[in-house]
């Protein structure tokens, strides 16, 4: 590869630039030429990103098979066939809805009986077109908060752009408008509950100085309609964040706060707010509040504690919190609990058996926990998309890779379970077949991957293959349907692999917590893995190999890149962390030190800087041609990261494209006309490197 520089001054710059930052001896750690590109507004930064958008749209949108992918993938993010996806609200189902003509659309509302029999008789509560127009914002929707039983006063949330900081008005269903000298506050990342009709509790930066240096608020305070606040918990600026959930009976009074002081990500400290006393509740640091019901208030634990495994469901006494908790659930050395929801009655646990969906119902029957397993779809990957909080309904979805969503009522009482909607196939899967394989990690680990192919694809390493990782937070990533991969990509002879790596939450927190911190190398390990294991058994080769991946995930591409240019020919790096030496100085990274380490710390900065990517780009080498996507309104992962990569990538004189959306946050899915244009550049850019 020949690099080119303008200038002998530029390439000396770049020089000291690398070695300062890969931490070659003898050399001082140099400043960023790049650090301009942080500053998310400056004019001079988005003109570059402006340059930048110009030139790839040249590139990817120009390419023929941009306008019918395009197509395609609009048709499938506007269908009007899709699921109206249900929240349960008091004996209502709500529903957002998008489409063409509606692009941040509608919260709407029918009732229960109407929406079950499939027959919904849709009343507006909310256009966020029209109110965006009137307003002069790009407001999106990020839910609501409503106060039960009733649940007519709601909090709803609104975001600018689809960021992560929210604004929160109040809402009156029953009137469909907002309450004229209601609750309201502005933007901020918060967090809200009702404590009565009259008084809520809030998180937010009451005043300068009470906000973490991840971004979050660390003190809570309740507010009455008179504005009169009352300071309920104070944390640490030091800590990530603090937060409060109203802990209610089984008929919506509130009896109380459960605090969560997370002193760390993965490490909390939880409190009984009751009649104005702070009780600490007798419980590990890694454990996450999940409900209350039949008396109990539910958790999940992350570690080993007082005979119970990492990863069970336990249940602590509402009143007297300090008797010896209850084991509701511990799962078995192939399982993972992926979500707790608790109805009225009832605690629900979705699991991971062996990569492979179930749901279970647990009731408090004869003084011990008994359990039910739902009658759902075999093989299936499910997610509880609604419990309500009046009574033990469910809605459940399931799904696969060949599947497409159907969603299920389940009545957690009886067990009964009831199809009452399911999605059309978005794509042809009958030439598909569908396998598992392990590869075999450098410390002799095995590691699971699905892969979806063609039927009787040659194993000769000619089918272009795009390999999905993420590989952190304990977030699982079990077989799901999508149709945009189906139809832009299978149906054109392209395979789809998702590498179930280490730091995920497919096996429980151990499996997580096996590549923290100075262990993450394992991770990239796991993943070089899998995409040698696939080239090996000929299902794909390096030449036809991409990899994609997303926020934690672009640590792991752009990893993967730098150590391994020569095991792919793609990268998509998509809404990225990436330079791992700063990120604890971006958005919301600070709270992230539990997973990666302490750049301030010498120790830790040292074990990532052997790989954080940005520092590792050096002079010289072959590497494969990148795709690097970020959004500007992203206010929890930087873009700065995505810009300098990017500019980093150019100033060695690498090929990359680099497209940023200025709409969608870190999500960037929020409206369907630009998730679609998103998905439609994605496939080009695959298909260019790895079909032509």
């Amino acid at each position: 590869m020949k690099t080119r520089f303008r200038s002998l001054a530029e390439a000396s710059r770049l020089l000291v630039f690398v070695l300062a930052l890969t931490g070659a001896p003898g050399i001082a750690r140099a400043e960023d030429p790049f650090q301009w590109l942080e500053e998310i507004e400056s004019p001079r930064s988005l003109d570059w990103v402006a340059r930048q958008n110009v030139r790839t749209a040249g590139v990817l949108e120009a390419d023929p098979r941009y306008a019918a992918f395009l197509g395609e993938a609009r048709a499938i993010f506007t269908a009007p066939d899709r699921i109206a996806w249900p929240e349960l609200r008091g004996g209502a189902v709500d529903n957002l809805w998008q489409d063409a003509g509606r692009v941040q659309g509608v919260w709407r509302t029918t009732n229960e009986a109407a929406y079950r029999a499939g027959r919904p008789e849709w009343t507006t509560l909310l256009d966020l077109d029209a109110l965006s127009k009137a307003e002069g914002r790009n407001w999106i929707f990020k839910g609501a908060i409503c106060l039960p039983p009733a649940a007519t006063l709601c909090l709803v949330r609104l975001s600018d752009g689809g960021g992560d900081a929210v604004e929160v008005r109040e809402f009156d269903v029953a009137r469909r408008a907002f309450v004229d000298g209601g609750f309201r506050f502005p933007a901020f990342k918060q967090t809200l509950d009702w404590l009565d009709a009259d008084t809520l509790v809030v998180a937010r930066d009451w005043s300068a100085g009470d906000v973490t240096a991840s971004g979050y608020p660390y003190v809570i305070r309740t507010v009455n309609r008179r504005g009169e606040t009352r300071e309920v918990f104070r944390g640490r600026a030091s800590d990530v964040a603090a937060s409060a959930s109203v802990l209610r009976s089984e008929d919506g009074r509130s009896l109380g706060l459960v605090i969560n002081r997370a002193v760390e990500f993965f490490r909390s400290e939880f409190s009984l707010w009751r009649d104005g006393k702070l009780i600490r509740l007798p419980l590990p640091l890694q454990a996450t509040y999940q409900g209350s019901a039949q008396g109990r208030m539910i958790f999940t634990i992350k570690e080993d504690w007082k005979g119970f495994r990492a990863g069970s469901v336990i249940a602590l006494h509402r009143d007297d919190p300090g008797r010896a908790p209850e084991l509701v659930f511990a799962p078995g050395p192939r399982q993972a609990v992926q979500d707790v929801r608790v109805t009225a009655g009832l605690v629900t646990i979705n699991l991971l058996d062996e990569v492979k969906g179930a749901v279970e119902v647990f009731d408090m029957a004869r003084g011990r926990w008994t359990s039910e397993r739902l009658a759902l779809p075999k093989d299936a990957t499910f997610e509880i998309v609604a419990a309500s909080e009046t009574d033990d309904v469910l809605m459940v979805s399931a799904e696969g890779f060949l599947e497409p969503p159907s969603l299920w009522r389940v009545d957690a009482a009886t067990g009964e379970t009831t199809r009452i909607a399911a999605l059309p196939p978005r794509f042809s899967a009958d030439g598909a077949s569908i396998a598992q394989y392990w590869a075999t990690s450098s410390d002799g680990t095995r590691i699971p991957y699905f892969v979806v192919s063609p039927k009787g694809a040659r194993r000769d390493g000619s089918t272009p293959t795009l390999m999905y990782g993420y590989g952190g937070f304990e977030i699982a990533k079990p077989p799901i349907y999508l149709p945009e991969m189906g139809r832009l990509w299978l149906e054109r002879g392209g395979a789809y692999v998702i590498a179930n790596i280490r730091g995920g939450g497919e096996f429980g927190p151990p499996w997580h917590q096996s590549v923290l911190r100075e262990k993450r190398q394992l991770a990239f390990d796991d993943f070089a893995a899998v995409a040698r294991d696939l080239t090996a058994r000929g299902l794909t080769s390096p030449r036809r190999l991409g990899i994609y991946g997303r926020s934690n995930g672009g640590v792991l591409t752009t990893v993967s890149m730098t150590q391994h240019p020569e095991l792919w020919n793609a990268v998509v790096v998509e809404s990225p962390l990436v330079d791992m030496l700063r990120y604890h100085k971006l958005s919301a990274g600070a709270s992230w030190v539990g997973e990666y380490g302490d750049p301030d710390n010498p120790t830790d900065a040292a074990f990532i800087a052997r790989y954080s990517a940005y520092q590792n780009l050096k002079p010289g080498v072959a590497y494969p041609k990148a795709y690097i996507t970020t959004n500007t309104r992203d206010d929890r992962v930087h873009p700065g990261h995505a810009r300098k990569f990017a500019a980093r990538l150019e100033a060695l004189g690498v090929p990359y494209l680099y497209y940023e959306q200025t709409l969608g946050g870190h999500s960037n899915d929020s409206d369907p006309d630009l998730n679609a244009r998103r998905w439609a550049r994605h496939y080009v850019y695959l298909a260019q490197r790895l079909m032509d």
